[in-house]
């Protein structure tokens, strides 16, 4: 029996969101296809399997075996996850949440943020600075501090990395009662 077409491709041979007759197989094509999209943490491929409804059992079989055979491994998603957010400037305290929002466990996470120390992280937050300094030019003194403050703050870095970048990129200090 034909399954439905997505993305160009046969979905397992389910009725609907019906599992297959062989759950395991079902469980199979579903990791494989989220690997497709992009690397994966644990806990998000048993949210994706539990949202296809397969069986816990079927899904812990497959999850064992991809995590044996080294397909799946938080330690490694964390790292990367590490080293391309701090291309992307954001601070550990940031990278730490999302990764526990990506179901990586804390002892994982806190070996993956070793990477990234105080300098690294001023180093994320002072070329992120760099950037954001360009469109703040025309603006007046007090304008261009609360916006280079506040979004190294969205982006999680402390209040004293935020003025201390402030410093380096734009040269000033905001005078008294302005900030």
């Amino acid at each position: 029996m034909a399954g439905r077409r997505r993305y160009g491709r046969e979905e397992p041979g389910g009725v609907g969101d019906q599992p297959a007759a062989d759950p395991v197989a079902f469980a199979r094509e579903i990791v494989l296809r989220q690997f497709d999209a992009k690397a994966r943490t644990r806990a998000e491929l048993v949210e994706a399997l539990a949202k296809r409804g397969v069986p816990d059992e079927a899904a812990a079989e497959v999850l064992d075996r991809f995590t044996e055979l080294g397909l799946i491994d938080d330690g490694a998603y964390a790292e990367l996850w590490v080293e391309g957010q701090q291309r992307r400037m954001r601070s550990r305290r940031v990278l730490r949440q999302e990764l526990r929002r990506k179901g990586v466990e804390a002892e994982v996470v806190d070996e993956a943020l070793q990477q990234v120390g105080e300098e690294e992280d001023y180093e994320a937050a002072l070329a992120f600075g760099r950037k954001k300094a360009a469109s703040l030019t025309k603006l007046e003194g007090p304008v261009r501090y609360r916006r280079l403050v506040g979004a190294l703050a969205r982006r999680g870095f402390s209040s004293s990395v935020a003025h201390r970048v402030y410093r380096e990129v734009l040269g000033e200090l905001p005078e008294a009662g302005e900030a």
